[in-house]
């Protein structure tokens, strides 16, 4: 069903998570060095990729089997306001709860794993919950201060450029920029290329990594915002991106193609999704003829498709480079 389509895309770029893809990088790497004749850098990424590719599946399959669409309306799309977000010590303490229960699922796994799968204690089970401390203290703080500042400034920059007379090319502009820094910012990319500069040994350097995704992110929103004022079918521009991604894995090299599958799963987590959300719902909402339940999701699809292809090309460059330079070597020998 339409309704679903751009959600269904939407979905596998919010599986990873600031909790979720330090995991799955760490597990994929750490598997790929346990078993002989597989390499960290080549096979250790792509855990996070296949985790995106499957909600897109099962979302749609849902959508085909079951789903059943509402009386045709218009939908009205609440924004949060300020007095939604309340710091009172009781409700900051359901909050923290919220998010221990939340956590509580990685630690039974972890837990079974020691216990039942590898039958051995942890090794050091102190460490293991003061870092499970630390984390959901972390996490509830920063989700606390998205709640606080950055959402009720995104929402109200939404709001503002989404009124009538506003020329499109700010908006492209805004989404860009919005898209761009908040990658930047992103905790699960931050992992993410962490891990790809210890693995690869300082060959892919980690801020360079970020800085080349959030480029592609921007230039998603951009796109995206012009499918959505345009009105096209979003298949009709995603399917195309996958088929040129696709192509450009015989192009990049090996130790490029798994990293940017991953890249494009971890650009749209906390800090993005709300905002990106947000404009794009809006957008929906503001443009004549344009349904927010049918247009206004996808602009994550496209802020997951973008980097992958930046990062491929990149990989593909790098490498046409490094072969131009060897004959000049050779003759300068």
């Amino acid at each position: 069903p339409p309704e679903l389509v751009g959600l269904a895309f939407d979905s596998g770029g919010v599986v990873a998570s600031t909790v979720t893809a330090p995991l799955l990088t760490a597990m994929g790497v750490g598997l790929a060095a346990t078993i002989r004749g597989r390499n960290p850098m080549l096979d250790g990424f792509g855990l996070i990729a296949f985790g995106a590719l499957a909600p897109m599946i099962v979302i749609q399959l849902y959508g085909i089997l079951f789903f059943v669409a509402a009386d045709p309306g218009v939908a009205v799309v609440m924004m949060p306001t300020d007095d939604q977000h309340h710091l009172g010590a009781m409700a900051m303490l359901v909050n923290f709860l919220g998010m221990v229960k939340n956590l509580l699922p990685i630690i039974a796994v972890v837990l079974f794993s020691s216990f039942v799968v590898l039958r051995r204690p942890l090794a050091d089970p102190k460490g293991l919950a003061v870092g499970m401390l630390f984390v959901a203290v972390g996490l509830y703080l920063f989700d606390e201060g998205l709640q606080v500042g950055l959402f009720p400034l995104g929402d109200e920059m939404t709001s503002g450029l989404m009124q009538d007379g506003s020329p499109m090319w700010v908006l492209y502009l805004y989404g860009f920029l919005i898209g761009f820094a908040t990658t930047m910012a992103e905790p699960a990319l931050i992992a993410l290329s962490i891990k790809a500069d210890e693995v690869s040994l300082g060959q892919i350097k980690g801020f360079f990594l970020r800085a080349l995704v959030s480029i592609g992110v921007g230039l998603g929103l951009i796109i995206g915002c012009a499918r959505i004022v345009d009105g096209t079918p979003i298949a009709y521009w995603l399917i195309p991106g996958y088929l040129l991604v696709i192509a450009m894995t015989k192009l990049a090299p090996r130790f490029i193609i798994p990293i940017a599958f991953d890249c494009g799963g971890v650009t749209t987590s906390t800090v993005t999704v709300p905002l990106v959300t947000a404009l794009g719902v809006g957008l929906a909402e503001r443009t004549p003829g344009r349904d927010p339940m049918i247009d206004g999701f996808g602009l994550i699809a496209f802020a997951s498709l973008l980097p992958m292809i930046i990062v491929m090309s990149y990989g593909i460059l790098a490498t046409l480079l490094q072969k131009s330079r060897k004959p000049v070597k050779e003759q300068a020998s």
